[in-house]
């Protein structure tokens, strides 16, 4: 069923609440990426326009439930302040009776933004105190959700708040953009439609490589994960990061890519390194051979490169999610970057989900080069694995 968006809602003179995610990096007190923030201008725009008053509210970071003076949105309200070229109040708390006097003060075009709702361990944990979500909610009219990032979880803010707002509670440009790219790929992807997935740890991608089996073309693993396949083929993987309790699960894979006559691309030769740092010791080893002992796995090797590089050419549809080596030490980078520049000269659909394959690409200044860029990595996963999201699931149908 089809979710109401922002445009399917009357917004004059009305108060808004928008749930955003404006969990940027923070470097000494300072945004050192505005990307999320920028994601939103959109819907911000769209609505003050409408002669709304806004109301903003966000998490920021893992306060645990108490409040934290490193992880308050005053820098997030100063840059958007810049951004919009308009003041942007800033509440001290999300709830109170403070707040709820700025919210009911504010006027048409006004925003506020509410301070950071993990303050409240209500935020994450709803049963704690079921009064939190409609605290939130008290004296606005519209609740509007542009938080892709968090729409996997069933938080206050996210799920619980929406039935305060009854055939009210709408999809932002934002969301809709998210759920139109990845609806696109898991009902109707152009074929051949490959998946390239990389990262740590193939306990958070499981799910998502047994639900990808019904719909890709060919498979690529990369980063950590890949250890954990070579393993489970009697492969000695030296020091690099294996789950053990993950092996079947690897073979499982294996075994129905077979079945299923989809090919499974996993690295060709790796960079090894003797210790977990940047300017380690380095050798190149072909994955025929084993990994020496006091060696670990940290990228994928050239001759892996350049034979993705070939393979990936034919593709119409490209979903990559996760880096392919240490993404964080720039000698083990390489990998993830030269297949980010292949994707970005390929015509196709191109789909990126997942922090460190959107940050090799912003680093890269190749963003404009690819379909969609998601701001939700394990939102982007469980959205393929399930096909909704509880966060989506509770808006309004049209």
């Amino acid at each position: 069923m089809e979710k109401m968006s922002l445009e399917n809602i009357d917004l004059k003179n009305k108060k808004v609440l928008m749930r955003v995610d404006f969990n940027v990096p923070l470097q000494d007190g300072k945004i050192s990426d505005d990307t999320r923030i920028k994601e939103a201008l959109k819907s911000i725009k769209y609505i003050l326009d409408k002669n709304a008053s806004l109301i903003l509210i966000s998490h920021l970071g893992r306060p645990k439930g108490k409040k934290d003076s490193a992880l308050c949105l005053k820098p997030v309200a100063k840059r958007l302040s810049e951004l919009l070229n308009q003041d942007v109040k800033m509440a001290p708390d999300c709830i109170g009776d403070e707040t709820q006097k700025l919210k009911d003060s504010l006027k048409p075009k006004e925003i506020l933004l509410l301070e950071n709702l993990r303050f409240y361990e209500a935020e994450e944990k709803p049963q704690k105190d079921p009064s939190f979500a409609e605290k939130l909610a008290k004296g606005c009219d519209i609740f509007v959700n542009d938080a892709f990032g968090t729409a996997h979880r069933k938080h206050s803010s996210t799920y619980t708040i929406t039935k305060y707002f009854p055939k009210k509670s709408v999809a932002g440009f934002l969301m809709q953009k998210e759920i139109d790219a990845f609806s696109q790929i898991i009902k109707n992807p152009k074929r051949p439609f490959y998946a390239i997935i990389g990262g740590k740890k193939i306990s958070s991608k499981i799910g998502v490589l047994k639900s990808l089996l019904e719909k890709v073309d060919a498979l690529f693993i990369g980063g950590a994960m890949a250890y954990t396949f070579f393993k489970s083929m009697g492969k000695n993987v030296g020091k690099s990061l294996v789950e053990d309790d993950f092996i079947k699960e690897a073979q499982e894979i294996m075994k129905k890519c077979k079945e299923k006559k989809i090919n499974l691309y996993l690295p060709l030769d790796i960079v090894v390194a003797n210790d977990f740092k940047n300017d380690a010791k380095t050798i190149i080893i072909d994955t025929q051979k084993d990994i020496p002992e006091d060696f670990e796995g940290m990228d994928i090797g050239p001759k892996t490169v350049k034979k993705w590089t070939e393979l990936l050419k034919n593709a119409k549809t490209i979903l990559w999610n996760g880096p392919l080596g240490v993404f964080e030490f720039e000698n083990f980078s390489k990998g993830t970057n030269e297949i980010a520049k292949v994707i970005s000269k390929i015509k196709c659909i191109s789909i990126i989900g997942g922090g460190d394959s959107v940050a090799a690409i912003n680093k890269l200044g190749i963003a404009d080069k690819f379909t969609h860029i998601s701001t939700g990595g394990g939102a982007s996963l469980e959205y393929i694995e399930f096909g909704s999201l509880p966060g989506i699931e509770a808006l309004s149908v049209k």
